[in-house]
């Protein structure tokens, strides 16, 4: 084998992974749902509305902005407890006021 032919063989194997990657994330977010104000501070998957810029950056436990990737259909019936005692439901949009 000569080095363009190793080349051209390795560059269709990374292809190859990279198209099977991708798919194989598509495939899993259709399984899951984003789920606003259940996440621990510092466990959230990624951006809180206005809060923090990416996963893991939340500084409160269930921040209203902030969701975490859950199985898809289980979001509302999770529930968290505050700080003040009160319980809360998941929601599938960001939590108002």
């Amino acid at each position: 084998m000569t080095s363009r032919t190793t080349a051209l063989a390795l560059a269709g194997a990374v292809a190859a992974a990279i198209s099977f990657s991708n798919t194989a994330s598509a495939q899993s977010s259709t399984d899951k749902e984003k789920c606003y104000g259940i996440a621990m501070a510092g466990k959230n998957d990624c951006a809180a509305t206005g809060n923090n810029s990416c996963a893991g950056t939340s500084k409160v436990d269930h921040d209203k902005g902030a969701w975490k990737y859950v199985a898809k259909g289980s979001c509302m019936s999770m529930e968290v407890t505050l700080k003040d005692g009160m319980k809360r439901k998941g929601s599938l949009e960001p939590i108002k006021g």
